[in-house]
């Protein structure tokens, strides 16, 4: 008969093994993402989430007074609430994409990373709450200045996320050219815009409005022209 091969000593094998630092916010140590995928995938899926809920959220600011016997004249008077739903939902829809380009574009995450991108979701959850403040007092000051502010804390956190990638290396090599020729300018660009609309709502609300609609159509080509060029 064959000899019987001894048990092996689980644990102590397991003990052996080395193993990577563990990070308690997935995190102390900078890990790679395809290290930690399951890690990785779940931010992802979590940021995806904030920002369904978020755009979803959106409608709930449109609504039309029951018992109306001209629903025509009761639906051109939300037109305030039609454009805030607008504005909103093509503002996050970038923000979406940008957010999304970013992390595809990354390399390594940390804890930090982490931190500032839930800091991040926590100023795209409110912006439901500022847009439907803004439909209904679009004609105040206050509501402008509030939704200026909720865009500008929105980009400030998104752009201190670019920086930190930068300087700690997490970008993939290959993108951090686009990353850091379009991406920066384009955030700073927002900030600005929506910086400049805070002193001209005390002025005119329609004429800051209609600053932050006109960032939609020469936002790119503004961006392009900020840009660094590539060496």
């Amino acid at each position: 008969m064959g000899r019987v091969p001894q048990p092996v000593d689980v644990s102590r094998v397991v003990a052996e093994k080395p193993h990577q630092g563990f990070d308690p916010i997935a995190g102390g140590q900078v890990r790679h993402r395809d290290e930690a995928e399951v890690e990785f995938n779940r931010i992802v899926a979590f940021s995806d989430g904030v920002f369904a809920i978020a755009i979803t959220l959106l409608v709930l600011g449109l609504a039309v007074p029951e018992n109306q016997s001209d629903i025509t004249k009761e639906l051109l008077n939300n037109h305030d609430d039609v454009i805030a739903y607008a504005i909103s939902f093509a503002v996050l829809g970038r923000y979406w994409l940008a957010h999304h380009r970013f992390f595809s574009a990354l390399a390594r995450f940390d804890g930090r990373l982490m931190v500032m991108n839930l800091v991040y979701l926590a100023f795209i959850a409110i912006v439901p709450f500022t847009s439907e403040v803004l439909g209904d007092f679009s004609d105040q000051t206050a509501a402008i200045v509030l939704y200026a502010i909720n865009m500008i804390l929105v980009s400030g956190t998104f752009q201190a996320q670019l920086v930190y990638s930068y300087r700690r290396g997490l970008i993939r090599p290959e993108a951090t050219v686009y990353e850091r020729r379009y991406a920066g300018p384009a955030n700073l660009l927002v900030v600005g815009v929506f910086l400049v609309s805070i002193p001209i709502a005390f002025v005119s609300p329609l004429a800051a409005t209609l600053i932050w609609l006109a960032t939609f159509f020469v936002g790119r080509w503004v961006s392009d022209r900020l840009a660094p060029t590539p060496r």
